[in-house]
């Protein structure tokens, strides 16, 4: 069997070499980048199954090699970074990446987000079989994974639109953080509860004045209500 192949970004001797053994052997192949530069280079010689990028690099930052790979390539992205505010992770997921790695963190961590990450990429998200959702100006079509609204093209992210198709295929149910971790982003174990809660208000943000659909279950969690209020 062939290895997934790791582009490993990350300025830190001592970290790399840490993440790359660690990988090394848990089954993965590890091309190492030590700046955003060599970085972009790497990323542009070979084919990756996933890449791990510090935001913090010299040079050419992590959010601009984030966005420059994501200008061609759906390759999954998980930002390595010593801040954990809300903002950093709303800024990153808004330029695509699809998950985010506060440090310290434990190789074991790391590969299980990475396991994951590339879960989800192969499409394990259930469907029903209605594909097109449509209420008043919002329109939304699960395989082609667009939506509009208005008449105009709304711009999510790919984790945005797995977690609205997944309240859209599960209406009036309420749903816990630790379940829309587990269900979308494929978590077996505890990962951030706070990745839930930055794409929920990004989704809302997308969807403007259907923002209420998703109501606040206050102590619970979340959930898509038709007419519902936050």
């Amino acid at each position: 069997m062939q290895k997934m192949k790791v582009l490993l970004i990350e300025d830190e001797a001592r970290i790399r070499e840490m993440i790359k053994d660690y990988l090394e052997n848990e089954g993965f192949q590890v091309v190492e980048a030590e700046n955003g530069t060599v970085g972009l280079e790497k990323f542009y010689e070979a084919s990756y199954s996933i890449i791990l990028l510090d935001v913090m690099l010299p040079g050419i930052d992590g959010w601009t090699v984030c966005r420059e790979i994501r200008s061609s390539s759906e390759v999954p992205i998980i930002m390595l970074t010593a801040r954990g505010e809300e903002y950093d992770k709303l800024f990153g997921f808004e330029l695509g990446a699809d998950d985010y790695l506060t440090k310290p963190f434990s190789p074991k961590e790391l590969v299980a987000r990475m396991r994951a990450v590339l879960k989800r990429g192969t499409g394990t998200i259930a469907r029903n079989d209605k594909s097109i959702f449509e209420f008043e100006d919002l329109w939304i079509n699960m395989e082609s994974r667009k939506v509009t609204l208005n008449g105009v093209i709304v711009n999510m992210t790919p984790k945005e639109f797995d977690l609205l198709c997944f309240f859209i295929n599960n209406p009036d149910k309420v749903f816990t953080r630790e379940h829309l971790l587990n269900r979308v982003w494929g978590y077996e174990f505890g990962g951030d509860c706070r990745t839930v809660d930055t794409h929920i208000k990004m989704l809302r943000e997308s969807l403007k004045q259907y923002r209420n659909i998703i109501v606040t279950v206050w102590g619970v969690g979340y959930k898509f209500e038709i007419g519902g209020t936050k």
